[in-house]
C-alpha cells in the first residue's frame, strides 16, 4: 500500500516537475505556416518554439542584453541549432528587442499559471 501511494505521489508530482526549469542561452526569431502543435503560425502571437516543454506552457524570456522581458505561449519544437535555448515569434523578438539583430543572449524561465 505505501508503494503504491508514493507511486500515486510521484504520478501527481511529476508534471510540476516536468515544467520547473530555466535554461540561459541564444534566441533566435522565426516565421513558418505550421507548429509542430498543429496550430498555424502568426509572426504577431507572443509564442515561442522550445524543445522539451509541453505545447501551452508559459515562459518568460529575458533579454540579457537589455533587461526586456515578455511572458510567450510554446506551441512548437525548437531550436535545432546548437547553443539556442528558444525560437520566438517575430512579435516577441520585436518586444524583446532584437529583431534587428536576429539572435541574442537570454534567459528562459517557466512560469507557473
Amino acid at each position: 500500500m505505501q508503494k503504491l501511494m508514493a507511486v500515486a505521489l510521484v504520478a501527481w508530482l511529476a508534471p510540476a516537475v516536468a515544467l520547473a526549469g530555466s535554461w540561459t542561452g541564444k534566441a533566435s526569431f522565426y516565421s513558418g505556416n505550421k507548429t509542430a502543435s498543429g496550430s498555424s503560425f502568426h509572426a504577431g502571437n507572443m509564442t515561442a518554439a522550445h524543445r522539451t516543454l509541453p505545447f501551452g506552457a508559459s515562459i518568460k524570456v529575458t533579454n540579457l542584453e537589455n533587461g526586456r522581458s515578455a511572458v510567450l505561449v510554446v506551441n512548437d519544437r525548437g531550436p535545432f541549432i546548437a547553443g539556442r535555448v528558444v525560437d520566438v515569434s517575430t512579435h516577441a523578438a520585436e518586444v524583446l528587442a532584437f529583431r534587428n539583430k536576429g539572435v541574442a543572449r537570454v534567459r528562459v524561465d517557466t512560469v507557473r499559471k
